[in-house]
């Protein structure tokens, strides 16, 4: 009478571990990888300049590639710091994979990145230098280098000697401060009989406020001969004023950073250089760069993406020209 009792147990047990043994198969770690779809945030210092739509492009592109979702989201204006934290910590929130950071300041940013990191989401900082080291890359242009091609094309322009405006952009950005201090280190080194009339002038954040400094500047010294902007807005508004005061073109003028007004002050020979970087390759690296670590492959703790100097005597052979003016049509509305 004991026989049947036994079978019938056992045919129990074996069907109880089959049902467990499925009911454990989704949650296995090749079940979970295949189903799920990496989320990037890409946060840029703000969203207006040509140069934040080429870091855009070239992450949308990256995203493309890898089969990651983008998710671009930044700050309108450059000064915003306290919208950009936010923007940092609500993502945190939201649970996303990695982040892509142009940090707003070298210092505010650096809690909500430590936050990031105990949270298991990556940072990768583009752009513009973070203090800290709870960020896993920094892939930019080597900015200082930056400041010294300005410096040598504007030396050189002037002959050595001259009277001239090194204008900064704001207190806290990290790229344009280590241009300011390419710029003022090679003049001091390189160009002693350059005299800096005005090296403590910050443009702020938007073009207005550059065109207003640089027209007051420009009616305080009217011998000025030179003068040196570190982006692409503060570029912008002292075209402008040299242009409205009837300058342009007569006193030497070397700016940063690209746009199609830029692009046609320097063929109109109203810039006599532009120092371009790579804002594309930015974006797509520092994607590359978070999707690679969150891979587990190794990332360099630097990547540099290259600046070269724009004249209107090179400003159309193929290599500068792209620079000059990129390719949006990926993130065209």
């Amino acid at each position: 009478m004991k026989r049947p009792a036994v079978k019938i147990t056992l045919v129990a047990l074996g069907a109880a571990l089959a049902l467990s043994a499925c009911a454990k198969e989704p949650s296995g770690p090749s079940a979970t990888a295949g189903a799920k779809t990496l989320q990037i945030a890409v946060i840029p210092k703000g969203t207006t300049h040509e140069f934040w739509k080429s870091i855009h492009a070239g992450a949308v592109r990256a995203g493309r590639e890898l089969g990651v979702d983008i998710i671009w989201k930044g700050p309108q204006k450059e000064d915003d710091r306290a919208q950009q934290i936010t923007v940092v910590e609500d993502f945190i929130s939201r649970g996303v994979d990695g982040i892509v950071l142009a940090p707003l300041d070298d210092r505010a940013l650096m809690r909500p990145v430590r936050d990031a990191a105990r949270e298991k989401i990556p940072v990768v900082v583009i752009d513009s230098g973070l203090q800290g080291g709870d960020y896993v890359s920094y892939v930019a242009t080597d900015n200082y280098k930056g400041g010294v091609l300005a410096a040598r094309r504007l030396g050189e322009l002037l002959g050595g000697r001259g009277r001239i405006f090194l204008i900064r952009y704001q207190e806290g950005s990290a790229s344009t401060v280590q241009r300011e201090a390419g710029f003022a280190d090679t003049v001091a080194k390189e160009f002693p009989g350059l005299e800096i009339l005005v090296k403590d002038q910050y443009a702020g954040a938007t073009t207005e406020t550059a065109y207003q400094l640089a027209e007051n500047l420009i009616s305080r010294f009217p011998d000025v001969q030179g003068v040196f902007t570190p982006n692409e807005s503060s570029t912008f508004g002292t075209l402008r004023a040299l242009q409205e005061s009837g300058l342009a073109g007569k006193i030497v003028f070397v700016g940063f950073d690209s746009s199609p007004k830029l692009v046609q002050g320097l063929r109109d020979g109203a810039i006599q250089g532009l120092v371009i970087q790579n804002p594309a390759r930015m974006g797509y690296l520092g994607v590359k760069t978070v999707v690679a670590h969150l891979k587990g492959e190794p990332v360099e703790k630097v990547v540099d993406t290259g600046v070269v100097l724009a004249t209107r005597d090179n400003m159309d052979a193929p290599d500068i020209k792209g620079l000059l003016s990129p390719d949006l049509s990926n993130i065209a509305d």
